[in-house]
């Protein structure tokens, strides 16, 4: 339903006025250095400031015995964070509209050699229409949306008419533990909102990503007799190169499948890490491959692993070194399924009258070819799972930057989303 046109200007309009604290926010959000397991301090910064907005809270750790019984968990490894869950609550004084969840992650990705970007990676720099920072697209930017947008209501005297669930997670851009912990603490909610960097369009079908790692160990010998060894590091490049076999037999599955049969390649397969060896004259004893690789919505992750085995070990039997040294695979990061948002839910609809409102353009959606939180909403929970956020560049790059003209105008969406779907009352005097 759409929202009264004068209180739609008003909403607009003080989420307009708010727009500079949000920025201050959201660059103190990327001063953290929020790796993997680095994310406790902000966490406890998000805290904090929820709960001087007069949300409930509550802090809670992983559940690893509850996530390893869940067929969307991923395996734990020692590199697992052990940063708690961070949930506000608001709670409306009569339950009239429809509830609603919006979640954000802290983590972020190695910012890689610091000479490489323009300006230090945690240091916020604002130049143009941009602000640079690791981790400012993704998605610390839609992490300050969730909380603006509902302070862009609070200002005009206003507050969400059912209850909204903040989340603050982390494990996102490793094994997406973190959203699937909320839920298996029992938060629900009738639709979830997370704005990562979409470019102002909604997500249609994501993929699943598996995380692997493949280990070979070889026969150390001194370079002068390195026939009589045998180069683990070598053998790890002919894994590979069956990897890429795999990867392309994949792609070559798009034919008939909606939102990926138009994509040139949709299936990525990326050796993102390899350590081997212990000395530039010793023949490597050793090599380990670090791989991720996406997969197509209904196919699960136990299949998909299995078939990377099997391929991996059948390969191994043809080789004459690794016949007879079998290398070994381990699944030790993503494990998760992809997904599809059916069109026609009212949420959908909420969201792109809003769009509609706060940008002059019909929403429009895409396939993004990599890993969402959303699909544990869509998967588990069964409701309208919405990922919709501010255009971006270099996310996982150098000089990461987030369009703050975007950023406004995805935060005027969804606080005019909010209004909509949840409906409002008077703030509590």
């Amino acid at each position: 339903m759409a929202l009264d046109p004068s209180l739609r200007d008003r909403i607009m309009a003080s989420v307009e006025q708010g727009f500079p604290e949000q920025v201050a926010f959201t660059q103190e959000l990327v001063r953290f250095r929020s790796l993997r397991g680095e994310e406790h301090a902000i966490q406890d910064f998000v805290f904090r400031a929820l709960r001087e907005r007069g949300f409930a809270m509550e802090r809670f750790p992983m559940d690893a015995q509850a996530i390893a019984r869940h067929p969307g968990g991923a395996p734990f490894s020692h590199e697992h964070s052990e940063a708690p869950i961070v949930v506000g609550i608001h709670r409306p004084r009569e339950e009239r509209g429809r509830s609603l969840i919006l979640q954000a992650h802290v983590d972020v990705v190695p910012e890689g050699p610091h000479d490489m970007w323009t300006h230090p990676p945690f240091e916020p720099v604002i130049e143009g229409d941009w602000l640079y920072g690791r981790g400012g697209a993704d998605m610390k930017a839609g992490h300050a949306a969730n909380l603006f947008a509902l302070e862009a209501l609070t200002r005009i005297g206003q507050q969400p008419a059912a209850t909204v669930y903040v989340q603050s997670v982390v494990e996102e851009e490793s094994t997406g533990n973190g959203a699937l912990m909320t839920h298996l603490r029992g938060y629900k909610a009738d639709a979830v909102l997370i704005p990562e960097p979409e470019e102002e369009m909604l997500v249609r079908a994501n993929t699943g990503v598996l995380w692997f790692q493949v280990e070979v160990r070889g026969m150390p010998v001194h370079v002068r007799e390195m026939g009589a060894g045998s180069n683990a590091i070598d053998a790890a490049y002919r894994i590979v190169g069956e990897l890429r076999k795999l990867e392309a037999e994949w792609n070559a599955e798009k034919a008939g499948r909606a939102h990926f049969e138009h994509e040139e390649h949709p299936i990525n397969l990326n050796i993102g890490k390899i350590a081997g060896g212990d000395w530039a004259s010793s023949v490597p004893g050793w090599c380990r491959l670090d791989c991720r690789i996406a997969i197509y919505p209904g196919i699960s992750a136990d299949d998909a692993a299995r078939a990377i085995t099997e391929r991996v070990t059948a390969f191994a039997r043809g080789d004459r070194f690794l016949a007879n040294n079998p290398p070994s695979v381990t699944f030790n990061g993503f494990y998760s399924e992809g997904y599809v948002l059916e069109p026609g839910s009212d949420a959908e609809a909420a969201l792109a009258e809003a769009h509609r409102a706060a940008t002059g353009k019909e929403l429009e959606s895409f396939m993004t070819a990599g890993y969402l939180d959303t699909r544990v909403y869509a998967l588990y929970d069964k409701i309208p799972a919405l990922c919709y956020g501010p255009i971006s560049q270099n996310i996982h790059g150098f000089d990461e930057r987030v369009s703050l003209a975007s950023v406004k105008r995805i935060t005027t969406t969804m606080a005019l989303f909010i209004a909509d779907w949840c409906g409002l009352e008077a703030c509590a005097s």
